[in-house]
């Protein structure tokens, strides 16, 4: 997801040929809204729909992003949950008129691959991050590779994670990870809890990097991976890397676009 491209959808959708398909979160006030506008501005099949507007908060876009995955289809958010990054304002007025004015952002999600004990090769995709996890009280202990030689012969912590810039605002900045401007050819690679090497806090990786995290003593000290809702658990070595065969796309309104928020969170105190 390190490469972005920013153009306007007008021309592509317009407000008159708009197919609108709605997807909502469970909460009430999703619901209410899924109700209301399908009622004032009709609704297809998400199937067959030009566009989704997904009404929710950043979860829902998430799992919608991977529900719809492969086919395409832009997807215009509206906040409508707890928390909104990835989410437009929630207006009622003019909502065909504002989808055919937003603009476009195509992001790109990693790919990956785990091989487990069970001597399984297991394969998902992530829009935010990646992320391996201890599974147990005692501290992983793991070995990475970046494009075939190794960077660090053992880091032991709690876990370590790949962060595109879409999803760098999210985990990964809790860890401590930096905030990567949308259009950077970046992934952000970040240690969860180092005990050693005690001062490593992460690095920058070109996004076309090839990362691979090896799992040490696994029977031992046992390790998930999740990428984004996907989790595996008991893992012995896990490949990263961005899919650029996948452009995912996202709809917002001018002004609020996704690489305008990235920056404004840097500035956030």
């Amino acid at each position: 997801m390190a490469e972005v491209s920013q153009a306007t959808s007008r021309g592509a959708v317009f407000a008159d040929k708009v197919r609108l398909g709605f997807v909502a979160s469970p909460a009430p006030e999703a619901q209410a809204a899924l109700k209301k506008f399908a009622k004032r501005y009709g609704a297809v099949d998400p199937s067959s729909a030009t566009v989704i507007v997904a009404l929710g908060g950043d979860g829902l876009m998430l799992s919608t992003l991977h529900r719809f995955m492969g086919t395409e289809v832009p997807i215009y958010g509206m906040h409508r949950g707890s928390v909104g990054f990835l989410m437009n304002e929630f207006i009622e007025d003019d909502l065909p008129e504002r989808v055919a004015n937003a603009k476009l952002s195509i992001i790109h999600p990693l790919k990956m691959q785990v091989e487990n004990m069970a001597g399984e090769t297991l394969n998902a995709l992530a829009v935010n991050e990646v992320h391996l996890f201890r599974q147990t009280a005692q501290s992983a202990r793991l070995s990475i590779s970046v494009d075939g030689k190794e960077r660090i012969g053992e880091l032991v912590a709690d876990g370590v994670l790949v962060a595109t810039p879409a999803g760098s605002t999210a985990y990964n900045f809790s860890a401590g990870g930096p905030i990567l401007p949308l259009k950077a050819k970046l992934l952000a690679l970040t240690p969860i809890s180092p005990f050693r090497p005690r001062r490593w806090r992460g690095a920058l990786l070109s996004n076309k990097a090839h990362v691979k995290i090896t799992v040490q003593e696994a029977g031992k000290r046992p390790v998930s991976a999740v990428a984004d809702h996907a989790e595996f658990r008991n893992v012995l070595s896990v490949s990263i890397r961005e899919e650029r065969a996948i452009g995912l796309k996202l709809l917002f309104d001018p002004g609020h676009a996704l690489e305008e928020r990235i920056l404004a969170e840097q500035f956030r105190f």
